[in-house]
């Protein structure tokens, strides 16, 4: 199939396609007219490209995951060395959740303290931590 049936087959965008391939995620062969060939397996391959980087992981994650992709939706089976990569990367959202929460608590601070001003200016870092090292 060509990458205009991919496309409306998985509803994922054609350039999205060519970026997969680029990012060596999906294998297209070239036909002698120079287009783009897929067979069928090409759209459950794409559908656990979805699914992966719906799980937040980057397209280099994804490159390394997909060897050991089962089914759409996908189960990472036979890959037991994977499971510290995984964990890795978990370990690094949970950081930047941690990141993202001191920032939201400094910004909850700073408008807690204008809101509680009549008029007159707090002093500008009064209200939040410093960020530690």
């Amino acid at each position: 199939m060509r990458i205009g049936e991919l496309s409306r087959r998985t509803g994922v965008r054609a350039h999205q396609l060519r970026y997969y391939e680029a990012q060596g995620l999906l294998e297209a062969d070239r036909g002698t007219n120079g287009y783009r060939e897929y067979d069928d397996a090409a759209v459950v391959r794409v559908k656990q490209i979805r699914h992966l980087l719906g799980a937040g992981l980057s397209s280099e994650d994804i490159a390394y995951l997909l060897p050991c992709a089962v089914g759409e939706a996908p189960e990472l089976l036979g890959c037991p060395e994977l499971l510290d990569a995984m964990r890795t990367r978990m370990r690094r959202l949970d950081d930047q959740m941690e990141r993202l929460a001191r920032s939201r608590d400094a910004l909850a601070g700073y408008i807690d303290a204008a809101e509680r001003t009549d008029g007159e200016a707090p002093p500008l870092f009064a209200c939040v931590e410093p960020l530690s090292a």
